[in-house]
């Protein structure tokens, strides 16, 4: 019966392996048991960090409203009931553009309430 070698197939998982964490710092680059365990935290940190990217935008663009809305005389909770109620239906991000790069059109949606 014939013998299997194994060496290229593990050489070249080892290889994927080192190749995924290239640029870390210490052992982790090097020896294919760190570089596992920091491939694993890699990618648990990476899955939680693309929830809180969203949350972090949306508190910017809360925080650009609010700065836009305070010179016209009024505050972010009472310009968001004003829109709700004369159901004008434009979310935060947009709001958050017209506020920074149209300040015209954006005075023009405060007037309007």
């Amino acid at each position: 019966m014939t013998r299997v070698k194994r060496g290229t197939i593990k050489n070249k998982k080892r290889k994927n392996i080192l190749a995924q964490t290239k640029g870390m710092r210490f052992g982790r680059s090097t020896k294919v048991a760190q570089a596992k365990e920091a491939l694993m935290h890699a990618g648990a940190y990476s899955f939680a960090h693309r929830k809180d990217k969203k949350a972090d935008a949306r508190s910017l663009w809360t925080t650009r409203i609010n700065a836009a809305i305070r010179p016209q005389g009024m505050s972010y909770s009472v310009f968001i009931n004003a829109l709700k109620k004369k159901d004008i239906k434009v979310d935060r991000k947009i709001l958050s553009d017209l506020a920074m790069n149209n300040p015209e059109t954006f005075s023009r949606i405060v007037k309007s309430l």
